[in-house]
Parts: C-alpha cells; sequence; structure tokens
C-alpha cells in the first residue's frame, strides 16, 4: 500500500518479502516473494528451492570406482606382461637387434600409457578457488557474479564449477565423472586424461599389430579343402570360400598353445579398446574444438553451437603460448 505524503511515496513491505543474501551478507527487500533472485550487491545468485542433498549412495560410487581401477589395472598388467610373454620368443628367433628395437618400444608405450593414466586418476581434477563470502565488507561488488551456493560442500560455487557426487566435491570445468580412472575429468587433469586416450590408442595399435604379426608365425598350418567341390560364382561361391577359411580357422584353432590363446585374447581385446577409446577421443576433441565442456555442452543444447567453434581452441587448450596462436587462422564461425 502506497500513500502520497508531501510529493513522496511510502511503501509498506511485508516482513515475508524480506530475506538475506548468502554471499554478501546483505538483507536484501524484495518486491514480491521469489524463491530464485540475484542480489545487486555481489551478484550472488539464491534458489531457495533446492532441498536437502542426499548422501547415502555416496560409499557405493567410491566403491564401484575402486572396482573398475583395480580392473583397468589388472588388465592394463596382463596386456604388458601377457605380450611380452606371448610375443617376444618370436621376436628374438627372427633377429636380436629386432627383439631389442621391440622392447624399447615397449618400455616407452607402457611408461607414457602408465604415467598419464597416473596423472588423470590421481591428481585433483581442479577445486574452484577460495573464495571471501557472507562477509559485507570483504565481498565487494561483483565479486560473486552468477555464484550459487553448493549444498553438498556448504560453499560457494563458481559458475565454471560443477558438483561431482561421486567425488564429493565441486569441480572446475568439470567435463565428466569417469569411473575407469576413479576420477573427474576437469580443468587439472584434462589434459593429461587426453593424453592417456592417445597414448592407450597408440599402444592398443602396436599390440593389435605384434599380436598379428606373432600369431603367423605360431598358428597351426591350415586344413584347407579342395576348392574344385565348389561350384556356383559370384555372391554363393564367395560366402562358400569364407565359410570354408572360417572353418579351417576354428579347425586349427582347437591345436593353438597356450601363447597362441594369449595372442588371440590380446588382438581382440586390443581391437575393442581402439574402437571404444578412439570414438571417446574424437568425441572430447570435438568439445574442445567448440570450446566446451561435456557437461556445458548439455547445458546449452538447442543453442548455436557454432559461435566458439575455432581451431584455436586445441591449440590453447593444450597449452600452446599466445604469441604462437596468431600464426594459426581463425576459424570461428560468423
Amino acid at each position: 500500500m502506497a500513500d502520497s505524503v508531501n510529493g513522496h511515496f511510502v511503501t509498506t513491505v511485508t516482513e515475508d518479502n524480506e530475506t538475506t543474501c548468502w554471499g554478501c551478507g546483505l538483507r536484501l527487500l524484495l518486491p514480491s516473494y521469489a524463491p530464485i533472485f540475484k542480489c545487486g550487491w555481489c551478484g550472488a545468485i539464491t534458489n531457495e528451492n533446492v532441498g536437502k542433498p542426499e548422501r547415502k549412495y555416496h560409499w557405493w560410487r567410491c566403491l564401484r570406482d575402486r572396482c573398475f581401477v583395480f580392473t583397468l589395472c589388472v588388465f592394463v598388467l596382463f596386456v604388458i606382461c601377457g605380450g611380452v610373454w606371448a610375443v617376444y620368443p618370436v621376436v628374438f628367433s627372427i633377429s636380436y637387434a629386432c627383439g631389442i628395437f621391440h622392447c624399447i618400444i615397449t618400455i616407452i608405450l607402457s611408461i607414457t600409457t602408465i604415467s598419464t593414466f597416473s596423472l588423470a586418476a590421481f591428481r585433483c581434477a581442479g577445486a574452484p578457488p577460495i573464495v571471501v563470502w557472507a562477509s559485507y565488507p570483504a565481498v565487494g561488488k561483483g565479486d560473486l557474479e552468477n555464484y550459487t551456493f553448493c549444498h553438498y560442500c556448504s560453499k560457494p560455487k563458481s559458475p565454471r564449477a560443477h558438483h561431482c557426487r561421486s567425488c564429493g566435491m565441486c569441480i572446475l570445468d568439470m567435463d565428466h565423472h569417469c569411473p575407469f580412472i576413479g576420477n573427474c575429468v576437469g580443468a587439472a587433469n584434462h589434459r593429461y586424461f587426453i593424453a592417456f586416450l592417445f597414448t592407450a590408442i597408440i599402444s592398443s595399435i602396436y599390440v593389435s599389430i605384434m599380436s598379428i604379426y606373432a600369431g603367423l608365425y605360431i598358428w597351426p598350418s591350415l586344413p584347407y579343402r579342395s576348392v574344385g567341390h565348389m561350384n556356383g560364382s559370384g555372391r554363393a561361391l564367395a560366402f562358400r570360400a569364407v565359410k570354408e577359411v572360417v572353418i579351417a580357422l576354428l579347425d586349427s584353432a582347437v591345436l593353438l598353445s597356450a601363447r597362441g590363446l594369449v595372442l588371440v585374447y590380446l588382438l581382440v581385446s586390443s581391437a575393442s579398446v581402439e574402437l571404444g577409446l578412439s570414438i571417446l577421443l574424437w568425441q572430447q576433441l570435438c568439445y574442445i574444438y567448440e570450446g566446451e565442456t561435456y557437461l556445458s555442452h548439455l547445458s546449452s543444447r538447442g543453442g548455436d553451437g557454432s559461435k566458439g567453434r575455432d581451431c584455436r581452441n586445441i591449440f590453447r587448450f593444450f597449452g600452446f603460448p599466445y604469441s604462437i596462436l596468431k600464426y594459426f587462422p581463425n576459424t570461428r564461425s560468423a
């Protein structure tokens, strides 16, 4: 209700619309009830609709991540040890120099893959910087612009941060939580995660090639049948020929030694890993090219995603200095 007194308006404000900003501690008078509002001083956003967070499944997520990491470590050790045991007797029987050469390649690929995995898995994904809040003299104007309050961590959350319930903390520039490394992929370890994908794919390709190379030497001779009984032409003849080859491979596989079985497993598993990691790496590079993360891509669905596309985003992501970036063309869409 408003009354005119000497040309001035006096407005009656109900106590229900008086609230306190969590960011700076100032008391705010809202013209009407609003569960979500932004402080005009510090810029913090308050959302009173957020319920009490649940933490009952945190132990299950931690156990799941530890199981995935343990399984991955066992798989990597088996590929390294099993590959050396199955492949290198064949390689050294061909040439001692060839064996030494492949030993050096194996050591380099193993060290780089394990190192990048360790940096991605055991390095903090990126904790947001500590900011002053809830104190008006200390919080300046716009210091908490678009910050929200994380009810899990009970502290301010940057607009670039996202809370991970598996890690139990807010992650800066969070891309996703990867159970295979037992850690989030964020601002501090995103490069190491991409490097791990690169080295893992290269190592898998090397394992596939060496498995095929060694398998050609130890695979039993194929019991080919006579092709004179195959009649027909075109597709039917090709199908019969493929059928005969598959039957011959299965018959000879029964006579495989333990090394041969390990080589078959290494070939199948490495090819599967190559396919899965290549798709993941391509997806990651596409998001980096667009200047986004996986979570920011999900939140911006429906918008024009071409505004931030630029090849220089990739060079900037990998830490190229600004002086070098000016030599690369700007491919950002208009």
